[in-house]
């Protein structure tokens, strides 16, 4: 293997063994519109302003609680975009939505 093989490659070291994280973004009807692999020991929030600034700005960005940032949320606001992201139990002043319905779609 080249010398500093694993650093080129997406696959990197987590609790369970070697593994990769795949970051997507989709549009209503689940078709692919984005898509980045990182290592698997990756948060979720750092890839997801430059997996968004690749597509147009939608009416709504539907994500899980591993999203709720504030700047990832006020960035795609800027754009026009409506954040539907559930709250994390550690947030002092949370956020209200009512589109949460839809975003069974995430983990489809």
């Amino acid at each position: 293997m080249e010398k500093g093989g694993e650093q080129k490659q997406a696959v990197r070291r987590s609790r369970g063994g070697r593994n990769t994280k795949i970051h997507a973004v989709a549009d209503a009807k689940g078709r692919l519109l984005s898509i980045l692999l990182t290592g698997g020991e990756a948060h979720d929030c750092p890839p997801a302003p430059r997996l968004i600034r690749r597509t147009k700005a939608a009416r709504k960005l539907l994500g899980d609680m591993a999203y709720d940032s504030t700047e990832l949320r006020q960035w795609p606001k800027d754009r026009g975009t409506k954040v539907v992201v559930p709250n994390r139990s550690n947030r002092t002043q949370p956020f209200r939505f009512k589109a949460y319905k839809q975003r069974h779609r995430i983990g489809n």
